[in-house]
């Protein structure tokens, strides 16, 4: 991939697209500061993942298929998501391994994927917010999904961008690469499990002394919010989430960036 392309296509995710826009809104921003022009297909939908990953491998195929011709110049994709990325990247060529035509277009896509964190560490997106204005300190920890950690390594541009901000201190939670327990339709499968699982997440989070707490998956976000939520109904106090997207237009000065991934 080009290191600073001129046009990518923007894979917003139907968890974006639907229940976090102002996450995607910000991720586009900063490409577009960053003197890229930003295509938003608007036949794009899910990526399949929910269904892949629970065994119905003829639908997942049939949403990706829906989508392989929405792509066509040779522009990167760009995804805020590392595991809808991975998807993308990784399983759809497995789908359509039996029909050559088909494989190919997926082969290409996936040669074309670019999951949005890399893109903006390449492109030095993490600026100071405007001269004269000190940042106020913060203490920031990162939340990676597991299949963004492991089949996109998203952990690593995602904490190089945090680090290159003025006065925020990266603090890691203790058992960093474990599962949040949302992990698609497991969260939905085995609630009770999934819920312990997001519990011992908050914990972690908690006891790091952290304020906010960001990550490039909304998914994630998404669970821990929902849950951090009932907790500080209960009067527990525990750190905001939001996208890391928005979190560095925050820091810019943005006043319209998100507060919370759910803005």
């Amino acid at each position: 991939m080009n290191a600073h392309p001129s046009t990518v296509y923007f894979y917003s995710t139907c968890v974006v697209d639907l229940m976090a826009p102002q996450a995607g809104v910000d991720a586009i921003r900063l490409l577009q500061e960053a003197g890229i022009e930003v295509v938003f297909p608007q036949a794009q939908s899910c990526c399949g993942q929910p269904a892949y990953s629970s065994g119905f491998f003829d639908e997942a195929r049939s949403v990706a298929q829906s989508q392989l011709g929405i792509f066509p110049e040779p522009w990167p994709i760009v995804v805020p998501s590392g595991s809808c990325a991975g998807m993308m990247k990784h399983h759809w060529p497995k789908l359509f391994a039996g029909d050559a035509a088909l494989a190919a277009q997926a082969r290409d896509i996936a040669d074309r994927i670019v999951e949005w964190s890399a893109l903006a560490h390449v492109l030095g997106v993490a600026q100071p917010g405007p001269a004269g204005r000190p940042a106020t300190p913060v203490k920031v920890a990162l939340h990676t999904s597991c299949s963004a950690r492991r089949e996109m390594g998203t952990h690593v541009p995602s904490e190089a961008l945090l680090r290159a901000l003025p006065q925020v201190e990266v603090v890691q939670q203790a058992r960093v690469a474990e599962c949040c327990g949302f992990g698609g339709t497991f969260s939905a499968r085995h609630p009770d499990i999934s819920g312990a699982m997001v519990s011992d997440k908050l914990d972690a989070l908690r006891e790091t002394g952290a304020d906010v707490v960001v990550s490039a998956d909304c998914g994630c976000l998404l669970n821990l919010h929902h849950a951090a939520e009932k907790r500080r109904a209960a009067g527990e106090a525990l750190p905001r989430l939001v996208h890391l997207a928005s979190f560095l237009r925050e820091r810019q000065g943005a006043g319209d960036a998100a507060q919370r991934v759910t803005d």
